[in-house]
């Protein structure tokens, strides 16, 4: 469980950033976060805990900051790792989910030999605002016939109501809601 005092601290380590990547949105940048070694590592610890024991078997991490979390969440809970890419990065046949976004639209795909029938699947990204992204890494999952155990994150934006869009698929676990 995350205290008061740990979860002020990686507050702190998280910035806002107006304007980006368009006017009016408020960018949360953690890497302030990702530089300093033990917040980064009580990060990880925290997405990874609620899912230890649970025979997880692949990591999926959505393009591209949910890369960052995907493979450490991956290696500490000894699991596969598989990425969910924008179109045309993925040099195998692919799968793809279009969505939109909190400020337009976008596609993702995977491919279509990543996830076995049964494979018990943990979804990782660095953040749910509107959980378009989210959603379409649990469509993906859902059609290579893949088990979603959860969804985790490093940030929520709970006023963007995303956790709505996904908790159908799985519980949503996010470190810091901000």
């Amino acid at each position: 469980m995350i205290t008061e005092d740990l979860q002020h601290r990686l507050h702190t380590l998280i910035r806002d950033v107006p304007n980006f990547p368009k006017p009016g949105v408020l960018f949360k940048d953690f890497t302030p976060l990702l530089r300093d070694p033990r917040a980064l590592a009580m990060a990880i610890e925290l997405m990874a805990s609620p899912f230890r024991g649970q025979h997880i078997d692949i990591v999926v991490g959505a393009e591209s900051r949910g890369f960052i979390f995907g493979t450490a969440l991956a290696q500490t809970l000894s699991a596969g790792f598989v990425p969910v890419r924008k179109p045309g990065k993925l040099p195998h046949t692919t799968d793809a989910v279009s969505y939109q976004l909190e400020y337009g639209s976008d596609t993702v795909e995977i491919h279509t030999d990543a996830i076995t029938n049964g494979q018990r699947v943990v979804i990782v990204d660095d953040l749910l605002a509107t959980g378009g992204t989210l959603d379409a890494c649990a469509q993906l999952v859902k059609r290579l016939g893949g088990t979603i155990v959860g969804l985790t994150v490093l940030i929520e934006l709970p006023a963007l109501n995303g956790r709505a869009r996904v908790q159908h698929h799985a519980p949503v676990l996010a470190v810091l809601t901000l």
